[in-house]
């Protein structure tokens, strides 16, 4: 008798203590396309995890790869497992067939350019990935974070001065997009003048600048490509006329071997910033602010001890990180927790099952501050994939909370907006590559 799929996600600590044997039929769920795994895709997740970490779904044919050490071992062989299509979808479509054989790294190099998002680093192999890499981590060094933290508290103060006084907020548009974008632009060298427009490019408002309460997103946005003409035009005008702000040094940075970028390579990797840096962020300050509202006890405790901020996001980021999984594929036939991967292959690295596998942390769906070993996720990818963003994002989310806990007594989820509490309703961006409420109304008591 066939289970149906809703058990995966209504009887979740019965399913992973299953049999293989005696499990629900997993082969009946979509996960690309179930709206139930956008609203929950743990439960799936976790079994897989559990039961097959290395597992070809039978829609697409993509192989999940759910299991924390098998994913460690896609994100070190650059060379089995490439990124060229990793925003591509669990179906990939060339302009011509590979041909049959155990090795199509040759095909993937001449045909890359037809999938999306090519000409972003995101998507390089090394050895080219290993040079641009090179010239964006010359550009984030840790004397401008930490001058990139000062314009965080003062940006998290103007924010908090719009949205504190009306009491309650849709937090996401009014705080979180605007906020992230303007910090990854001061990161930039970007001059405060030319901040608006920015906004504008990536379909905000810019009222919220002005300490406006009717912040709203535009409907139309522009896409990397808008970034591209901004940064080339001020690349090519500090080469010329050098002057010392951080622009200056993006302009003359330097590829490993000494050799000059073209302004626009220099103009990917800035606007790939704004973009990856400030989404991913987004949600990842969605996600932690709709715990601590949620849960009175626990923002009782965080108020009470702040040096817990750090470990309470990184517990955040190892249950619910903001990026579900990225793709991979695979250039040769290789063998990978015991199942056979053949060239060609669409792979699925799910970082929110690996940092769910209960082989490496210990009851992996209940919310610890204080796990030991919590720094292990992989929430951020590993290895030369790790996200260079990574200390950006944790200083953007401690430095909001610790404001907020400062200007305000209490932070509540609104009843009105998302149901009582117990009985919440909460709306997901639909897909399955990232994780993150579309909208999250928050109600703050500001101290007097």
């Amino acid at each position: 008798m066939k289970h149906r799929a809703v058990n995966l996600w209504t009887n979740r600590s019965v399913l992973n203590k299953m049999s293989p044997v005696t499990q629900p039929d997993i082969d009946a769920v979509n996960y690309f396309r179930d709206p139930q795994t956008i609203r929950d895709p743990y439960g799936y997740l976790e079994f897989l995890a559990a039961h097959r970490p290395v597992y070809r779904e039978p829609h697409y044919g993509a192989f999940l790869v759910t299991g924390y050490e098998e994913a460690l071992a896609v994100y070190r062989d650059t060379a089995t497992f490439s990124s060229a299509n990793l925003v591509n979808g669990p179906r990939m479509r060339f302009s011509e067939d590979f041909a049959a054989g155990d090795d199509i790294t040759e095909f993937v190099e001449r045909h890359r350019h037809e999938l999306p998002l090519s000409d972003q680093i995101v998507t390089f192999d090394p050895p080219r990935h290993t040079d641009h890499r090179a010239l964006l981590m010359g550009l984030i060094t840790p004397k401008r974070l930490k001058e990139n933290e000062e314009f965080m508290w003062r940006l998290a103060d103007r924010q908090l001065d719009v949205v504190l006084p009306h009491g309650t907020v849709e937090f996401i548009d009014a705080y979180a997009q605007p906020y992230t974008l303007l910090v990854i632009a001061d990161l930039m060298g970007v001059p405060e003048e030319d901040h608006p427009y920015l906004l504008r490019q990536m379909g905000l408002d810019e009222v919220a600048l002005r300490g406006d309460a009717r912040f709203k997103r535009l409907t139309k946005y522009h896409g990397l490509e808008a970034h591209y003409d901004y940064f080339i035009e001020r690349i090519t005008q500090r080469r010329s006329s050098p002057s010392g702000d951080v622009l200056t040094g993006m302009a003359q940075a330097t590829f490993p071997d000494g050799t000059v970028p073209d302004p626009v390579e220099v103009a990917r990797i800035a606007a790939n910033m704004f973009a990856a840096g400030q989404e991913t962020t987004v949600r990842l300050l969605g996600a932690t602010l709709q715990r601590i509202g949620d849960d009175p006890r626990l923002q009782a405790i965080l108020r009470a001890d702040r040096a817990l901020i750090p470990k309470f996001i990184e517990e955040s980021l190892r249950i619910e990180g903001p990026i579900k999984g990225s793709f991979r594929l695979a250039r040769k036939t290789t063998t990978l927790g015991g199942v056979e991967i053949p060239a060609g292959s669409t792979v699925m690295l799910t970082n929110s099952a690996a940092n769910r596998d209960a082989r490496q942390f210990e009851e992996p769906g209940e919310f610890r501050i204080g796990r030991p070993n919590v720094r292990r996720h992989i929430a951020f990818g590993h290895g030369v994939h790790t996200c260079p963003g990574a200390p950006l994002a944790r200083s953007e989310v401690r430095v909001t909370i610790e404001r907020l806990f400062d200007r305000t007594s209490d932070i509540a989820i609104s009843a009105q907006a998302h149901g009582p509490a117990g009985s919440r309703r909460w709306d997901y961006m639909p897909t399955y590559m990232f994780r993150g409420l579309s909208s999250l109304t928050l109600e703050f008591t500001p101290k007097s």
